[in-house]
């Protein structure tokens, strides 16, 4: 299964080399670990490395041939699949509402106030924007939306590629220190690990820094006027009024910002706000807002818009989270987590370790497993237990790390690989351009963390 993904893993870095699509190879890779997991399982799950299947057993369950067919069906790769599902209807539900307001000319009222054409400028405007809307979004979203504008604003591709490389940076930064901002701080908000005003109180300035030191490095990179993109030709033709844009644009921002609300309140997963506001806007759009031309119907109509959005991103990130999911089930981020524990007992380098893994295999199994290895602490422990008391200092870390290492790679987060389906930003470009950016960025945020600790 590990031979499976390392190969799969450098077909998706090679993909420019190969010509073959890094969604076909993910699929691949996501469905055959599974597939082999299945095979495989009795032989597997006898190694005692899975935490899933020693619950499972002591939840009374047999080891026969019947049962592991159970728990790998019907208790594993559902749950793993509710997971992914929500992931993916939640990044479908965002990429439509973009396309709706696009459509709807929506994000020109935005650009066309934006009178900013120095590069350097500009982009200090988009990341500290993409920084703090992602803290009240969240990372993903936030991403989607700042990309769709910048493809309104800037025409040269490999500048646009910067400016959208820097902007995941943004939001996984912005992410990291809100508790709503990103999974893995939703995870250890509801878990009871850290609370929302501590988070904030200690890891804002670190994930300020993480950003500020990429921002910096690229504002001195990057120098000139920006090259804005000339309007398409069915932009000119199909004029809609300014009231239509407004409103199309209100709705799709109401919508975006109701998602952490609605998930506040209900409890409910992210993605049922994120339908609940598509929907919103559909039936709105179809009911009052349409131009009076059958023509216009038909390009404004969402069920077309639908077809626009780039299905091979959302199946490159199903595959990657399905194969990710497997080496969880079958213990080997377990084993990581547990020679990590072994080897690694300074949580600080424990942490920063975290982070760099995380921008290879998804930190939200990385982060489970971490949560399931260290209970939290009783209030007043001393010694190195006090590091696991509720907003101890492993924990507040771990959202850190997790949250912002994954900027080390285009394909290390769920905001990269938004930015990655969008854009067609390369692996490797990124990999050379802006992965030793971020990871200086992400050492500055552990080291201005390490310092605050030790200060205090």
């Amino acid at each position: 299964m590990i031979e499976i993904f390392v190969f799969g893993y450098l077909l998706i870095v090679l993909e420019h080399n190969t010509h073959i699509n890094k969604a076909a190879t993910a699929l691949i890779m996501g469905a055959g670990l599974w597939a082999l997991y299945a095979i495989g399982a009795q032989e597997i799950l006898e190694l005692g490395f899975s935490e899933s299947w020693k619950l499972w057993l002591a939840d009374g369950n047999n080891s026969s041939e019947e049962s592991i067919t159970h728990f790998l069906v019907h208790h594993e790769l559902t749950e793993h699949l509710s997971e992914i599902a929500s992931i993916v209807f939640f990044l479908m539900g965002a990429m439509t509402i973009v396309e709706v307001i696009d459509e709807y000319q929506g994000f020109r009222v935005i650009t066309n106030r934006i009178t900013v054409t120095n590069k350097p400028k500009l982009l200090a405007i988009m990341s500290f924007l993409t920084f703090f809307l992602s803290a009240a979004l969240d990372n993903l979203t936030t991403t989607i939306v700042i990309v769709a504008v910048l493809n309104k604003l800037i025409k040269d591709d490999e500048t646009r590629w910067y400016f959208a490389s820097m902007v995941v940076v943004a939001a996984n930064a912005g992410g990291a220190w809100s508790p709503i901002g990103d999974v893995t701080t939703i995870m250890l908000w509801i878990g009871g690990q850290i609370t929302a005003l501590k988070i904030i109180e200690e890891i804002f300035l670190p994930s300020l820094v993480a950003m500020l030191i990429p921002l910096g490095i690229l504002c001195l990179k990057l120098k000139g006027e920006i090259d804005p993109p000339q309007l398409e030709e069915d932009e000119h033709k199909a004029f809609i009024p300014l009231r239509d844009r407004l409103i199309v644009l209100i709705m799709g921002i109401v919508a975006l910002l109701a998602v952490p609300v609605i998930k506040s309140y209900t409890h409910l997963p992210p993605f049922i706000g994120m339908l609940l506001g598509l929907g919103a806007m559909w039936f709105l759009t179809d009911f009052k807002l349409h131009s009076k031309t059958l023509e216009d119907k038909r390009r404004l109509n969402v069920g077309r818009i639908l077809t626009k959005i780039d299905m091979p991103t959302v199946l490159f990130l199903m595959g990657i989270l399905l194969a990710v999911g497997a080496l969880s089930s079958a213990g080997h981020l377990n084993v990581m987590a547990g020679f990590m524990q072994e080897h690694f007992t300074d949580i600080y380098f424990q942490n920063t370790i975290i982070g760099v893994l995380s921008a290879v295999v998804d930190n939200v199994p990385i982060v489970a497993a971490f949560m399931g290895m260290y209970p939290i602490a009783e209030p007043g422990a001393t010694g190195e237990m006090a590091n696991f008391v509720v907003d101890g200092k492993f924990w507040e870390m771990l959202a850190y790390a997790s949250g912002t290492g994954g900027s080390i790679l285009i394909i290390g987060s769920a905001s990269g690989v938004a930015a990655m389906g969008m854009e067609r930003i390369s692996f490797l470009w990124y990999l050379r351009k802006i992965g030793w950016i971020a990871a200086i960025g992400y050492l500055g945020g552990i080291s201005l963390f390490y310092l605050e600790m030790m200060v205090m």
